[in-house]
């Protein structure tokens, strides 16, 4: 099949809908707005290549925050940039533990952290203390604070970015972890393939039926001289991350914190993860994500000094004021898709190598997405799909695009 002959090159209306969610879904400051210390907003541009969304955010929100009793620190920008993939997969190998310091980010660039406030008993690391608990004082309206760096972020839900108590539609989309893949408010759809109405989703964590801290939660007996302080007092059950336990079926969510699910910004379905909150609405650990991310983590937005990403030449700046559409350089009679109809498989060629290819359905939802490591044919399966018309969009090695259709039948 020859692709779009009417030249040999010709401008071609990409769909916002072809850039997924991760590229579109963020709070962008419309120009020059400023919040807390005179600082510029929420993120401040976004761009994006076939494999990478790039969030550059100064971490300040465009809603007021402060005051933060009992916490000496004050924000200030961090002129972040972070590197999100455009294809999150599962870690299917050795589980990668959320780190201390920032571990996603939510919409308007603000730092997403994860349960722990940093300390932990004696110092052992064995019993790490819940930052909600310990650090919870200071926490303002918004249930953020400033670190010692001065990086605003959040341990629990962000009351202030979404409506958390609406249950009459499924929540916001309000931000992503650095696997990939997007998080949500607290209300999702009942039932995984998106019926059954809407639902509070609920942490499969529970606290364990302790009256002393000698094991820890998978059974484990600790030797005396680590065992954590007596529950009560200063220390009530529920104050360190190991007085709860992972119980399956307990809960709508996994161990991540999260379950793979039809959303509204992924009507096709995505894993995500859900901020937990309680019948009263108040934060229910883990909070955002587990102790351990679902999907593989990028280098560079984790551990001392992360989260300033260079952005690479040939990545494309968001326009979020092209609301219908995005031009882009198409090079026609240079890609071919073998059988046309197809029932089960197809083949997507080209005569030149090729970078990237996306299929998308008639609606403009993603359905694959896949990279093409350079190689000029690749073969996908497509007996899965529902019948109908697809467009493959090809990114080229030069940075130019092909696209073509098919019939699935």
């Amino acid at each position: 099949m020859r692709l779009l002959a009417l030249s040999t090159r010709l401008l071609f209306s990409l769909p916002l809908l072809s850039q997924g969610p991760i590229v579109t879904s963020w709070i962008i400051n419309p120009g020059g707005e400023t919040g807390y210390g005179g600082f510029a907003t929420n993120v401040q541009s976004v761009h994006y290549t076939a494999s990478d969304a790039y969030v550059s955010a100064t971490c300040i929100p465009g809603y007021d925050i402060g005051p933060w009793t009992q916490n000496p620190n004050l924000p200030a920008n961090q002129d972040f940039c972070f590197r999100l993939t455009r294809n999150p997969i599962q870690n299917t190998g050795t589980l990668v533990n959320t780190p201390l310091g920032h571990i996603g980010v939510w919409r308007n660039g603000v730092s997403i952290f994860n349960a722990k406030d940093g300390m932990s008993y004696n110092n052992l690391g064995i019993w790490n203390r819940d930052a909600r608990v310990f650090e919870g004082v200071s926490f303002d309206a918004c249930l953020g604070h400033p670190a010692p760096n001065g990086e605003y972020h959040h341990h629990v839900s962000p009351n202030c970015l979404y409506d958390h108590m609406d249950e009459m539609q499924h929540s916001d989309l309000i931000g992503y972890a650095f696997d990939g893949f997007p998080i949500y408010g607290a209300h999702g759809f009942a039932n995984a393939d998106g019926s059954g109405g809407l639902t509070r989703m609920r942490s499969g964590y529970q606290l364990r039926s302790i009256t002393e801290r000698t094991t820890l939660p998978n059974g484990t007996a600790l030797p005396a001289n680590q065992y954590g302080p007596s529950i009560g007092g200063q220390y009530p059950l529920g104050a360190f991350l190991e007085d709860y336990v992972y119980t399956v079926g307990s809960g709508d969510l996994d161990a991540h914190n999260g379950r793979y699910c039809v959303t509204p910004d992924y009507p096709s379905g995505t894993y995500a993860y859900f901020v937990t909150l309680d019948a009263a609405y108040q934060a229910a650990f883990p909070y955002v994500l587990g102790p351990t991310y679902y999907g593989t983590v990028q280098s560079g937005n984790t551990g001392p000094g992360s989260g300033h990403n260079t952005i690479p030449g040939n990545a494309v700046l968001y326009d979020p004021s092209a609301t219908s559409s995005i031009t882009r350089t198409i090079a026609s009679d240079n890609a071919a898709i073998f059988p046309n109809p197809a029932r089960e498989i197809i083949t997507v060629s080209s005569a030149e190598p090729m970078r990237f290819i996306t299929i998308s359905d008639a609606l403009g939802r993603i359905v694959h997405m896949q990279q093409a490591g350079a190689s000029r044919s690749s073969y996908f399966k497509v007996e899965g799909l529902v019948n109908g018309t697809y467009l493959v969009l090809v990114e080229l090695s030069d940075g130019s695009m092909a696209s073509s259709r098919f019939i699935k039948h």
